[in-house]
């Protein structure tokens, strides 16, 4: 298999109060657990609302009743088709999320971050077949090429036409940080990304992302409680502007709200060291509905999907291209 075998299509849906998860949608994704149920409506409204309410207080200037500003959101998915005569069709192999930015003042419509939120069913057959199965045989660690398919694929696709037809810029991944590690607060600090932490500490997500091509750098944005870890290629503060930077704080802080309100709705902030934790009960609920066993249980389900659609028909095949890639 070559590069050339590989083919990526991009298609979008809007994240709104009508959102509903495609067939085809990755469930584990957070966003599809907030859209189903009786409050899905309710769900999806009060998420929309916190994001916009977060965002106009991170661009405060020139915006004195803090609702200058409105953002909208696209769920981006990626599938891939492995070369002609493939049987089968386009694999669903990420999501992702665009913002867009519209300012209520000028009219002006604004890019906003691409990325924010990650979902891969690659990841999930990773972390919940593979490893499993790798520490169940009596195995240490991770095993040997661990992240180097979904590491080579990822970046395949940053550098693919369909991505660079549709995106200016590199996506930034934002992300919780780790209840296994500590971090300590620096001087540096910056108007939108707010407090720099810093972590001397390699987890398993920095190295799988670091096969992406992708680092991290921890901040906790200004009145929030915790710092969030921003995934990136280049120069996270020089090559993004301030209304992109705010757009993935105000996106992802919102959906960390409610997927970790022991860190990020926590009822104290971030000390200067700081170890996050996920059974502390000093924080508060948002009223937004999030079935978080669910997701654990699904992952592990999606993880088997792509084991019996992309590994045992193309695994041979991909594990070929793979060591072609030099990661």
């Amino acid at each position: 298999m070559t590069n050339s075998g590989f083919t990526f299509t991009i298609s979008s849906v809007p994240f709104d109060e009508e959102y509903r998860p495609a067939d085809g949608t990755r469930v584990t994704t957070n966003f599809a657990n907030l859209a189903r149920g009786e409050r899905r409506r309710e769900n999806l409204r009060n998420t929309l609302v916190m994001i916009d309410r977060r965002f106009n207080a991170l661009m405060h200037w020139d915006n004195p009743t803090g609702d200058r500003y409105t953002l909208a959101l696209q769920i981006v998915s990626a599938a891939l088709t492995l070369g002609e005569g493939a049987r089968d069709e386009a694999f669903p192999l990420i999501e992702i999320l665009h913002t867009t930015v519209t300012d209520r003042v000028s009219g002006t419509v604004s890019d906003g971050m691409v990325g924010n939120n990650f979902s891969s069913y690659v990841r999930d057959y990773d972390f919940s077949v593979v490893l499993p199965g790798h520490v169940n045989a009596g195995g240490d660690g991770a095993p040997a090429g661990f992240g180097d398919l979904h590491g080579n694929l990822f970046k395949h696709f940053l550098g693919s036409s369909a991505y660079r037809d549709n995106f200016r810029k590199p996506p930034v991944i934002c992300l919780s940080v780790s209840s296994r590690a500590a971090y300590r607060r620096t001087a540096n600090v910056h108007p939108i990304l707010g407090v720099e932490y810093r972590n001397d500490d390699v987890s398993p997500t920095d190295r799988y992302f670091a096969k992406m091509g992708l680092k991290v750098r921890y901040f906790m944005p200004p009145h929030g409680v915790a710092p969030l870890a921003f995934y990136h290629i280049g120069d996270l503060v020089g090559d993004y502007t301030n209304l992109e930077l705010a757009s993935s704080v105000a996106t992802m802080e919102t959906f960390q709200k409610i997927y970790r309100p022991e860190i990020y709705n926590a009822n104290s902030v971030a000390a200067e060291q700081y170890r996050p934790s996920l059974t502390y009960q000093d924080y508060s609920l948002t009223r937004i509905v999030y079935d978080r066993e669910e997701r654990s249980r699904l992952a592990v389900e999606q993880g088997r999907f792509v084991e019996e659609h992309l590994i045992k028909p193309y695994g041979a095949a991909l594990r070929r291209w793979c060591a072609t890639c030099g990661l």
